[in-house]
């Protein structure tokens, strides 16, 4: 098995009809599109991939964050998926690590993100740490979209990988985030 990554508008067409697959089926919407995210936040699509089967994917979205007085150049995971009948094998948590460090190598300050709260000791498995009380502010400022919207249940996550984001880390904690990654990605 091995790790492929590609802008997400560049993956091959018969490893995007997979994902798109895998996407679908874990969260239904009817329709498949060629590309998920918004072009504006730099979507790159990693694929764990066993031959020419995908076995797990995910997406990391990069954007200015300007909190707390400072500007961040964050990233977040999104639409992490395994296929169903290979979960429980550790390839969704190897992907992960993966994505972790290639944000430390694409230089991003940070790694900030909300999961389904179930998933939360997944994520944690992997090095991300929960950010307690922690809310992100999703959609734009005219139409934010914040992740404790009733019935919602989400953890935010992050990991601070520059001296300047480690320094910042407790602003982090018990905040609300203005994220705003737009109207497409309304929530990372």
């Amino acid at each position: 098995m091995q790790i492929v990554s590609f802008a997400e508008a560049e993956v091959p067409d018969g490893l995007r009809a997979q994902v798109r697959d895998l996407q679908e089926s874990a969260w239904p919407t009817g329709t498949a599109p060629d590309v998920v995210h918004d072009p504006a936040l730099k979507p790159l699509s990693m694929l764990l991939v066993d031959g020419d089967v995908v076995v797990a994917a995910l997406d990391i979205l990069q954007k200015q964050l300007d909190h707390a007085g400072t500007s961040f150049l964050a990233g977040g995971l999104s639409t992490v998926v395994t296929r169903a009948d290979r979960r429980g094998r550790g390839h969704g948590r190897q992907l992960i690590l993966a994505a972790r460090s290639t944000m430390l190598e694409q230089g991003l300050d940070l790694g900030i993100f909300t999961c389904d709260r179930p998933l939360r000791i997944f994520y944690e498995s992997a090095g991300w740490q929960p950010l307690r009380g922690t809310v992100l502010i999703g959609g734009t400022p005219a139409d934010p979209f914040p992740s404790d919207l009733p019935g919602f249940d989400k953890v935010t996550l992050a990991a601070f990988f520059t001296p300047k984001a480690q320094q910042a880390e407790p602003t982090f904690h018990k905040a609300r985030i203005p994220l705003h990654p737009g109207t497409i990605d309304k929530l990372w």
